[in-house]
């Protein structure tokens, strides 16, 4: 099990426009050979937008772009003709394949808060895809099966106790709270990267929400 601290996380983003990033993987001038990616994962960004602030339109390809809203309103817009407004507790997927490009604001008078995670897809290319799922249950899980993963949303009283799925890749995201996971406490921001997970069970500190991916071996 490799922990890696909120506090690890690369600074990014552009303040002074209300955009601040934290990125858990190697990002644009962060390049760390060593932190790649992990199973899947290449990317789990924390991004906190101002009101009216925002990500102008850019591109993306031979990504699946997976973003969960912690607080406030995501307001989407893409070259396929989508547009929509992704609120806390809703799964948003973009599937980039062969190209396309999107619009990422804070809309809204409050500032929004969102985790984003970006996968790698088994096969390249194919035409983009577009969805959401409003208000995941607890323990729903989500399938991304381009990348060959899983996401588990958990949301845990005090106390209460979940098992980690078994996997050859499993990342834990702690949102918000803290729990233990093994021996090693997390609180919000850390994250746990467990290699061929097997019996590995968490326990919440506190009331505790985490964003669980398990991913098969490429």
């Amino acid at each position: 099990m490799d922990v890696r601290r909120a506090d690890e996380r690369y600074p990014g983003g552009d303040p002074e426009a209300g955009i601040e990033s934290r990125h858990a993987f190697s990002f644009g001038p962060h390049y760390d050979p060593d932190n790649l990616r992990f199973g899947a994962l290449l990317a789990c960004n924390e991004e906190r937008l101002a009101p009216g602030a925002g990500f102008d339109e850019h591109p993306h390809s031979h990504t699946e772009i997976v973003t969960w809203v912690v607080e406030g309103e995501l307001t989407h817009r893409d070259s396929t003709g989508h547009e929509t407004v992704v609120r806390a507790g809703d799964v948003q997927r973009l599937s980039s394949a062969g190209g396309v490009r999107h619009v990422e604001r804070n809309d809204a008078s409050a500032p929004l808060v969102f985790v984003q995670m970006w996968l790698a897809p088994r096969e390249p290319g194919g035409d983009p895809a577009y969805e959401v799922v409003r208000g995941i249950a607890d323990s729903t899980p989500y399938a991304v099966p381009e990348a060959g993963a899983m996401l588990h949303v958990r949301r845990l009283s005090p106390g209460e106790r979940t098992a980690v799925p078994d996997g050859a890749y499993v990342y834990v995201h702690v949102v918000r709270g803290r729990l233990r996971l093994g021996d090693r406490e997390l609180g919000p921001g850390d994250a746990a990267r467990v290699t061929d997970a097997e019996g590995v069970e968490a326990v919440a500190v506190t009331g505790a929400e985490a964003l669980v991916w398990e991913m098969a071996r490429a």
